[in-house]
């Protein structure tokens, strides 16, 4: 019984040591150009919004412009009643020409009083009286000329103009209807939406981290400089014209600690209306040395760190640190921690541990070598 156990024994050592070395699937580490971008919801908001209100007084005949269409600045929206401002017009043009009447008088006295104060056939305070008069004619017909141009304006303004070019609302008055001048209560408004701002809110940490990445190099701004930003709509759809980042909020809101970022996207076709909510892909740069690896090769340590698993040259299993930059799709985007050309674990990990022999098997990676589309869509790590 012995002997038979020494060769059980034997046995079980000759086939553990001839046992082969377990297979893996390793995928090597290579650099590719990536766009990062991140994603944030936000609202539409108009380029341009005037309330439209009357600067005269009167009653409302007519509105003359259909609700929810195009209007264009100068177009007429309402007509006010302009016979008592037509009056007063009138009014104005009479008294303008009764002072005119009374400068010629006043001024034949002052040429006749200065050619007799000469040969003393008047005294010298009559002069100064008729030239006086003469100054205060000349005056009464720029008071009456003044009176007759702001008569002349409350009677253009009894015609309601739209300010700006944009779409038009609802009115909130109807034909009848007495208004007052610059009265609280809007007629209606106008919304200018070509072009047309989306507001959205980033993290200040985050926006501070990619002003960082920029100015040392690391990222690179896309075209002329400007941070493009494309659009995803309410129901799933893109958006077909892209925008531009165009403002950046000075203020960091205290409560959340984010700041407010306006981006503005023409609306040729006046898709996209106040209000709407959307989320906003804001393309930060390019990076050309990244590195992306399969989400499934990054394991965390109970540290919280990343590891990944590293095949050497001797086919050797080493544990390395890793630090992660964001998530890309089904792809983790690595900060530092590896090198272009090493191996890494990405399918077989419950056969391997740090310094086991391991036989690679190379596993095809479906990521081209051209330019890849980075999306984050938190923006936070």
């Amino acid at each position: 019984m012995a002997a038979a156990l020494l060769v059980g024994c034997g046995g079980e050592q000759n086939a553990a040591m001839q046992r082969p070395a377990p297979e893996v699937a390793v995928e090597t580490v290579k650099t590719q150009t990536v766009r990062l971008s991140v994603t944030l919801p936000g609202r539409t908001a108009s380029y341009r919004v005037a309330e439209v209100r009357p600067q005269v007084s009167g009653i409302i005949l007519e509105r003359t412009f259909e609700e929810g269409a195009a209007v264009a600045a100068g177009q007429p929206l309402y007509q006010i009643d302009p016979a008592p401002y037509q009056a007063a017009v009138d009014s104005a043009a009479a008294s303008m020409a009764r002072a005119e009447a009374m400068v010629v008088a006043a001024e034949n006295r002052e040429e006749r009083f200065a050619r007799l104060v000469k040969v003393n056939g008047v005294s010298k305070q009559d002069f100064d009286d008729a030239a006086a008069a003469a100054k205060q004619a000349r005056a009464e017909v720029a008071l009456a000329r003044a009176a007759l141009e702001s008569a002349k304006i409350d009677l253009e303004r009894t015609t309601i103009k739209a300010p700006i070019d944009g779409r038009i609302g609802r009115t909130l008055v109807t034909s009848g209807a007495l208004v007052n001048a610059n009265q609280a209560q809007e007629l209606a408004i106008i919304n200018a939406l070509d072009p047309i701002y989306v507001d959205v809110s980033q993290s200040s940490a985050e926006l501070l981290r990619l002003k960082r990445k920029l100015a040392s190099g690391e990222l690179e701004t896309l075209d002329d400089g400007q941070l493009e930003v494309n659009l995803t709509l309410e129901d799933g759809g893109a958006y077909e014209h892209p925008g531009q980042l165009a403002l950046t909020e000075v203020n960091v809101e205290p409560g959340t600690g984010s700041i407010t970022l306006r981006a503005v996207f023409p609306n040729p076709e006046g898709l996209l209306l106040p209000g709407m909510f959307v989320r906003a892909e804001i393309i930060e740069g390019a990076r050309d040395d990244a590195i992306l690896v399969p989400q499934q090769a990054v394991t965390r340590n109970p540290q919280g760190e990343g590891v990944v698993y590293v095949v050497n040259a001797d086919n050797k299993i080493e544990e390395r640190i890793v630090k992660v930059d964001r998530a890309i799709g089904d792809k983790w985007l690595i900060a530092s921690g590896l090198k272009p050309g090493e191996r890494i674990v990405v399918e077989g990990f419950q056969r391997i541990r740090p310094g086991a022999e391991v036989s690679p098997v190379e596993l095809s990676s479906p990521a081209s070598d051209g330019a890849v589309a980075a999306s984050n869509s938190s923006g936070m790590q």
